[in-house]
């Protein structure tokens, strides 16, 4: 058994705070396998302006229900401008003296997880590995440079763009072990050209997930008075997240407002999020009179899991790309599947979970009208909508952590 695991993670410090998040649940079932998981991440939190105060040393170690982390000494910022950049680079060059040290003072890791957001942490885990002497398996929650030029943040033939691309074939071409987020991965790798030069058996598949005890907790703990919600005058429809640009909301109004146009007045979309859009789209809402959508604001987290049980439709929406063909492995996904509620997608995807446990419906491109049309067939079929629903509670214990972190042991004892 490969007991002392390092996890390491730029973004994670907002799971020593929230207690949960991929890396934790990760470490949490780790130790319940007799393992040693110990998770790196910044002393900066990128989710809120809850930090850690390293006093000015170059990390401290600390522990959350028993879960060891690692804060590495980084600098503050707010935003995505040159101040977080300045921070990614902080947090590589950190990294090397940082894992010497705690391996010099604790016990050297058996093997590492090195995970993205951003790709220096990979490149980190691959040659602090080496030296070491020990595996380092790299898992990719977001391609870089591949969802920046999807977005239209980056030209392609950039020379920018160029060389990251070249980074990333080089990060997969010397990672022991690749772990992607969406069952696509391989399909990526083939279609840049990359697989005479990188093993596609190597390449993993180890989905975003949920823990349902805690989801099922959380619902019956922390319910929320919502009149809205409420009302089983409506069949409402509900979306969690951001409002921002990516998150095209301005979709959903105009599905609100064909549905409203139709004479469906008992269909209703709750949006629970913030974000720099929302102020624009709630000005819209109330000139073009789409009164059958309403903007409930931000929500403590702890709250979402009745909401989503609450709901008749739980809508899954944000701006199509030409990832999607790849997969799907949004974290709220799973918490809809948690909910126990049909899913709508207003798009579609590759390896397409909705397709593959029957829990939900994909409109086949992005449309208003088809959107609507789906939302009013399974407001008028309540069997099927329930049926979807039972469906979508099923597999939620396919992306349980308990069963994904079984996977993710199967990666580190193939070594």
């Amino acid at each position: 058994m490969k007991r002392n695991i390092w996890i390491w993670n730029h973004y994670a410090t907002n799971m020593y705070f929230d207690k949960a998040g991929r890396h934790y649940w990760f470490a949490e079932n780790l130790l319940k396998k007799g393992y040693c998981p110990t998770i790196f991440c910044a002393s900066t939190n990128h989710f809120s302006n809850k930090n850690i105060d390293s006093n000015d040393k170059l990390y401290t170690v600390t522990k959350a229900n028993e879960i060891c982390f690692v804060f590495i000494n980084t600098p503050e910022y707010i935003g995505n401008g040159i101040r977080r950049i300045l921070n990614m680079i902080a947090f590589y060059r950190n990294l090397s003296p940082v894992a010497e040290d705690v391996a010099r003072k604790f016990e050297k890791p058996d093997i590492i997880l090195a995970s993205s957001v951003h790709p220096l942490t990979l490149v980190a885990g691959i040659k602090i590995a080496e030296k070491f002497g020990i595996p380092c398996i790299c898992e990719v929650r977001d391609l870089w440079p591949e969802s920046i030029v999807a977005y239209g943040l980056l030209n392609k033939k950039s020379l920018i763009a160029k060389l990251l691309y070249q980074g990333e074939k080089w990060i997969y071409k010397n990672a022991d072990s690749i772990i992607m987020t969406w069952e696509g991965g391989k399909d990526y790798i083939v279609d840049k050209g990359w697989d005479e030069a990188i093993d596609l058996n190597k390449v993993v598949h180890i989905s975003n997930g949920v823990v349902v005890d805690t989801f099922d907790y959380n619902s019956e703990k922390y319910q929320i008075k919502d009149t809205d919600l409420d009302n089983s005058s409506y069949k409402n429809i509900v979306y969690t997240g951001s409002i921002r640009k990516v998150n095209n909301l301005g979709t959903l109004l105009d599905t609100a407002k064909l549905i409203k146009e139709r004479g469906y007045n008992d269909i209703r979309f709750l949006i629970y999020g913030s974000g720099d859009e929302k102020e624009k789209l709630e000005k819209r809402a109330i000139e073009e009179k789409i009164d059958n959508i309403v903007f409930k604001g931000q929500v403590e987290k702890k709250y979402v899991p009745y909401i989503l049980k609450s709901s008749y439709i739980n809508i899954l929406h944000n701006t199509s790309t030409s990832l999607d063909k790849y997969g799907q492995s949004q974290n709220k996904l799973f918490e809809y599947l948690a909910a126990g509620r049909c899913i709508v997608q207003t798009y579609t995807t590759g390896y397409s979970i909705l397709e593959k446990y029957n829990c939900g419906i994909s409109a086949q491109i992005q449309d208003p009208a088809e959107i609507a049309n789906i939302i009013i067939e399974l407001c008028n079929d309540e069997e099927k909508c329930e049926i979807l629903g039972n469906n979508a509670r099923k597999a939620a214990y396919e992306f349980d952590f308990k069963t994904l972190t079984q996977n993710l042991i199967k990666v580190i004892e193939g070594y």
